[in-house]
């Protein structure tokens, strides 16, 4: 492994603000005697080991800023009235269960999609998709690291991640060459920049896709599903990356996963979706006080403890219980159908 590559063990650090009472970005937490003893017992100013201080969850830095943004398909709802804040240096996890609008923020955030309403504002400038030159030059600032890697088959690593500055840069090919270089040193591939996507591992592929992201120096990194398909150790290894870049690049990451153990480990602040709406924003600390609490907890907390213990019992369950799926399937209630064996007989037992 080259010596770019982060390697060996990072302790997971503190949160960086013992505030728990988001000012932005969904409703502030509700009193919980557990959760506010835990928050109380940080340190004000106390900022995560693996990164230099960074405005807390209370500065107006906000690198990105979203506004009371509603997007709808055909009619549904899929984000309702979604307000968020991402402060400069900070790496902000997104996460909820399938069907709950990360993807669909994350497009909304970098001008894929355009909403119904709100707005969404991305280094000072309103991202605004129908304003395609605007947006060109916008996504020059920000880079994206898609599920897949998105590498171009056809293509070595080193041209993949070269791509970038041969289109948005006048650079000579020397001086990109270097630059490539130094982006895949970055990531642990320099010494495969000539292999093609077919001839490395998933993780690799990953990585690969980060070095491209990290091309043009953007001041924003997106993550959608960054572990998803890798091995424990793998993804380990991107988390240790992302913490590794956000240390020595200072850039804001915006990172949408539903892996608990990679949010808690890269995570300054988490925001939970949850059917289009947004449940808490708050730093790490805050979330692990709630996923460890066993009292008795208001209806948005046990929703968040059942998600992030992966629990098979609670509001969650409850509430896709309550759906009435099977009676509007067929048309027999629920507790008809619980009733019933699961295998009848074909045959007369008397034959």
């Amino acid at each position: 492994m080259s010596q770019g590559f982060p390697s060996g063990d990072t302790p997971r650090p503190p949160a960086s603000t013992p505030d728990h009472r988001e000012h932005r970005g969904g409703e502030a937490a509700e009193s919980v005697p557990a959760l506010d003893a835990v928050t109380a017992a940080t340190p004000q100013h106390e900022t995560p080991a693996h990164r230099p201080y960074m405005p807390g969850p209370q500065s107006d830095d906000a690198v990105i800023r979203v506004e009371g943004l509603i997007k709808r398909f055909q009619g549904q709802t899929v984000l309702d009235g979604i307000n968020l804040d991402v402060n400069r240096g900070e790496t902000m996890v997104i996460m909820g269960g399938s069907g709950s609008g990360k993807s669909t923020l994350l497009r909304c955030m970098i001008g894929s999609l355009r909403p119904e309403e709100g707005t969404v504002r991305l280094l000072d400038r309103t991202v605004d998709p129908e304003d395609e030159p605007g947006l060109n030059e916008l996504r020059k600032q920000f880079g994206i690291l898609f599920q897949s890697g998105a590498l171009f088959n056809s293509m070595t690593l080193r041209e993949n991640v070269a791509l970038p500055l041969q289109e948005h840069t006048s650079l000579p090919a020397r001086t990109i060459d270097i630059m490539v270089k130094i982006k895949l040193e970055l990531v642990g591939l320099r010494e495969h920049a000539d292999k093609y996507p077919s001839q490395i591992s998933g993780g690799m592929k990953k990585r690969a896709g980060l070095a491209r992201a990290l091309a043009l120096d953007p001041q924003v990194l997106f993550y959608d599903e960054p572990s998803a398909g890798l091995d424990p150790v793998t993804s380990a290894e991107i988390d240790q990356l992302i913490i590794s870049l956000s240390q020595q690049l200072g850039v804001t990451s915006v990172v949408v996963t539903h892996e608990m153990h990679s949010a808690f480990t890269i995570a300054d602040r988490i925001a939970m979706l949850d059917k289009g709406r947004m449940l808490k924003v708050g730093p790490r600390r805050y979330f692990q006080a709630i996923r460890d609490s066993e009292e008795s907890l208001p209806h948005d907390e046990a929703l968040i403890r059942q998600f992030l213990r992966g629990e098979a019992e609670g509001p969650i369950t409850e509430r896709k219980q309550s759906t009435g799926y099977a009676e509007d399937l067929l048309g027999t209630p629920l507790a008809d159908l619980a009733s019933r064996p699961s295998v009848l007989p074909t045959r007369s037992r008397g034959r």
